[in-house]
């Protein structure tokens, strides 16, 4: 009897070991994230485009942001264009830049913003504080600007109050030969001599709210009005022309466009996606808990169903991609910084931006087959501004590091990679906590982005390389030590890049300890 009690126990001694290693083995398998990257399966390119911001007439974006007065004297300047902000976006490699808005664009006449500065008129901005618009920063300004930049212009044409001859003479202005028309005559005698050949434009903006409050079916006969008599003047390569597209989840506004617009008259189509709290308490930019920073988060990957859904929308119509999914508003909006006029959206950024930029480009560039660009709201003092300025101070924001450090992926080709990972759990929700997205470039290096939203808790990451041996890594890191955290004008290097170390290439497999709230760029040779 002894000896049947004494094996009894030795059996469940070994079963509640057993179910130990195996309850231990679950437990590591869900902390580790497990990738299988295939270098030699790619395919697709992804668009430097994806990377453009948005310059819209908006608080402090425009004037004492980019642009200081061509008579400023203090702050250094190229025809009143800041000079710090213009090496600043030349590093950031900005492919594009929208403008002149957004809700502006819809009120906006073009031809009031030409022509000696003296003698412009001006223009109430009722979208964006009630404040007097003098429209001394035109169209020249801008287009040169962008020339500084090295961006492709992205012109919003007025729909909502503008005509029909209003935007095509805007075209023949920018793009047509010198004194072949009336409009390229009055741009010469307005200081330019040669056409600046804007390709990209935009078919009024927002058109379902403030670009006219439109349905679907009559934007799509208003479109087809204004796309007719849009020429490219022989000397842009070509007009591309960019529909205003739904708002978040409204897949019938795509479905009618794609289904009432012949494919020949349409190059893309947009859509706008805003991550927040919610709309009614979007919480403060800086002082925000976990719970607010776990709903932002759930909003900005929101982006990845949304740009799914609406390209199935699109495959049903276009079933080999020749018109592109255009998200041309994004980024996190919050409360404005106290103290300051809600109308301008002056808001801080923090590493919960960092965490936005970071997991949205990686679905931009998952989805690059058909998402051909993208434009950050909005580039200055604005939204999840890329650069903040204060007279004559300007600061980098974490924004901005992540978007400079995703620049080695502009053009290349996309890499399939798929991706188990752990869930970042927050009461009764959960999200995943790792984002990975890679590419090769022209020369054959290999790119890999790694974002861990998780609050707390660091991430294993293991990659399995298919189709490639590769000799060594390096990378680059950002990170802080709270969610919280950001540049000021006081500490405006707080939070940059710097050398990451953490990551073992043996053989085929790479190891990469990926800490709390960080984002990660690696580089394979």
């Amino acid at each position: 009897m002894l000896n049947f009690f004494q094996s009894s126990v030795s059996n469940l001694k070994k079963t509640v070991i057993a179910l130990g290693l195996i309850l231990f083995v679950k437990s590591t398998s869900f902390s580790q994230v497990n990738v299988v990257l295939q270098t030699d399966l790619g395919k697709d390119k992804i668009s430097k485009n994806i990377y453009g911001h948005f310059a819209e007439h908006l608080g402090n974006c425009i004037y004492s942001g980019f642009y200081v007065g061509d008579t400023n004297k203090i702050i250094p300047n190229t025809n009143g264009v800041r000079n710090d902000i213009i090496d600043a976006l030349k590093k950031l490699k900005i492919p594009v830049l929208r403008w002149p808005g957004g809700c502006f664009a819809d009120t906006y006449h073009w031809k009031d913003g030409v022509g000696p500065k003296d003698k412009r008129p001006a223009i109430v901005n009722r979208w964006w504080g009630g404040v007097t618009e003098d429209n001394s920063f035109g169209t020249h300004d801008f287009l040169n600007m962008c020339e500084l930049i090295g961006a492709e212009p992205y012109l919003s044409g007025n729909v909502g109050s503008g005509t029909v001859q209003e935007l095509s003479d805007w075209i023949q202005y920018t793009n047509g030969a010198a004194n072949t028309s009336p409009m390229t005559s009055w741009r010469v005698q307005n200081g330019r001599n040669e056409p600046w050949k804007v390709r990209f434009w935009g078919v009024g903006n927002e058109a379902w709210g403030c670009g006219g409050n439109m349905t679907p079916e009559y934007y799509a006969n208003i479109y087809r009005q204004f796309a007719t008599y849009m020429s490219d003047w022989g000397n842009s390569g070509g007009i591309y022309r960019i529909a205003s597209g739904a708002s978040d989840a409204d897949y019938n506004w795509t479905e009618v466009l794609m289904r009432d617009i012949p494919a020949s008259m349409m190059n893309a189509v947009a859509m706008h996606h805003y991550s927040t709290v919610k709309w009614s308490e979007k919480g403060s930019a800086t002082d925000f808990s976990e719970q607010q920073y776990f709903a932002t988060m759930k909003s900005a990957l929101l982006m990845d169903e949304l740009v799914k859904r609406h390209s199935t929308v699109m495959d049903k119509y276009d079933p080999n991609k020749k018109i592109a999914l255009v998200v041309d508003e994004w980024g996190g909006w919050y409360e404005v910084e106290p103290g300051t006029n809600p109308g301008f959206l002056f808001q801080q950024n923090t590493m919960r931006d960092a965490m936005i930029a970071g997991v949205t480009l990686n679905i931009f560039q998952n989805h690059c087959d058909r998402v051909r660009m993208a434009n950050l709201a909005q580039a200055v003092n604005v939204l999840q501004a890329v650069i903040l300025t204060n007279k004559e101070k300007m600061i980098l924001t974490p924004t901005y590091h992540v978007m400079e450090m995703y620049n080695v992926h502009q053009d290349a080709t996309m890499l399939p990679v798929t991706v188990q990972t752990p869930d970042y759990v927050f009461g009764n929700e959960k999200l995943p906590a790792v984002s990975v997205s890679a590419s090769k470039d022209n020369n054959g290096v290999t790119h890999v982005s790694l974002v861990n939203i998780d609050a707390s808790k660091p991430q294993t990451v293991s990659i399995d390389i298919r189709g490639t041996k590769f000799s060594s890594v390096s990378g680059r890191i950002l990170s802080s030590k709270k969610l919280q955290d950001y540049n000021s004008f006081d500490q405006p290097g707080k939070i940059q890049p710097a050398v990451f170390s953490n990551a073992k290439l043996s053989g085929n497999t790479l190891q990469v300890q990926l800490p709390a709230f960080s984002v990660v760029v690696l580089t394979l040779k």
